[in-house]
């Protein structure tokens, strides 16, 4: 298993490489399919790609989902008629974005999923440990109630990611008998849904004490929501975004750790995949990128 300093260091290896490459031969054309950009987490991984495509002079086509997996299909048909070489996707849906794959390789496209599995045969996955992830913060949750208390879980959409997070929150949970999972509700990634759910949570839960949010977004909802109701409920979520982070640093918030994440790492090395695999090189199936655990002990020295 490759450290992540190595894992970074084979890809500015190869996107240098890329660079000296482009320099006599034909730009590489490359797609990139969010599954949405109305999410820093997903902006930062953007500018990361704008930034590497444009260093070694490819050509890029990037677009946004919203969610919907019919229109990521369709905006991956759009590319694929722009005869893009590689593809990066960040599926809506693993499930389905099955169809969008299938389609890029009958093409003759490399296919590199980002941040979220995509079902189907794609050439390598890079993404975080979200298992870690949910582990990791369902533990400071754990440890932040004394072992015991009612939790609730704010879940998202149906990708792996989110499947894991949840999966290594559950674990953690059963570290500590006397804490009980009592509720678990789609605040779907987004912050004023969240909030609505969270408030719902906290209405029909009068003794929670705390709660696991997928994502940074959505916690930001949950804080409001809780913030508002006055109740003690301690909050922990997955992304280290700048605004949860600039929370958690307050020392004084219900909002108490994230799992962050590393949105530049994984496209850099994703795109370093892609290079890679359509220059004839081997490629992993699946790499996967630490996360790091945020609390007020760190949140202030730490950034994307």
């Amino acid at each position: 298993m490759l450290s992540k300093f190595k894992k970074l260091a084979v890809a500015a290896s190869v996107l240098t490489l890329g660079m000296a490459f482009n320099a006599t031969a034909k730009p590489v054309s490359v797609g990139m399919s969010f599954q949405e950009l109305n999410n820093e987490y997903f902006v930062t991984m953007k500018e990361a790609l704008e930034s590497a495509t444009g260093d070694m002079g490819a050509q890029l086509y990037i677009s946004d989902a919203a969610h919907d997996v019919s229109k990521q299909t369709s905006d991956i048909e759009d590319m694929l008629q722009k005869k893009i070489d590689i593809l990066l996707i960040n599926p809506a849906d693993s499930v389905g974005a099955e169809t969008a794959v299938l389609a890029a390789k009958k093409a003759g496209v490399v296919v590199i999923a980002i941040d979220a599995q995509a079902n189907g045969p794609i050439d390598s996955f890079v993404g975080s440990k979200n298992y870690d992830a949910g582990l990791m913060a369902g533990k400071r949750l754990g440890e932040a109630l004394g072992g015991k208390g009612e939790v609730a879980i704010l879940d998202g959409i149906p990708v792996v990611p989110i499947l894991e997070r949840v999966r290594g929150f559950e674990a953690a949970m059963k570290e500590y008998p006397n804490i009980k999972i009592v509720t678990k509700l789609n605040g779907k990634q987004e912050r004023d849904t969240a909030m609505n759910v969270t408030e719902n949570m906290l209405q029909a839960n009068p003794t929670l004490n705390g709660i696991f949010s997928v994502n940074d977004v959505g916690s930001l909802g949950a804080l409001a929501a809780i913030e508002s109701s006055g109740r003690d409920v301690k909050l922990v979520s997955v992304d280290g975004s700048p605004e949860a982070v600039a929370e958690i640093a307050k020392g004084n918030s219900p909002f108490i750790a994230t799992s962050a994440q590393f949105p530049r790492d994984q496209v850099r090395i994703g795109l370093a995949m892609g290079l890679a695999k359509y220059w004839g090189a081997n490629v992993p199936k699946e790499v996967p990128i630490d996360v790091k655990l945020i609390d007020k002990t760190n949140a202030k020295d730490f950034h994307w």
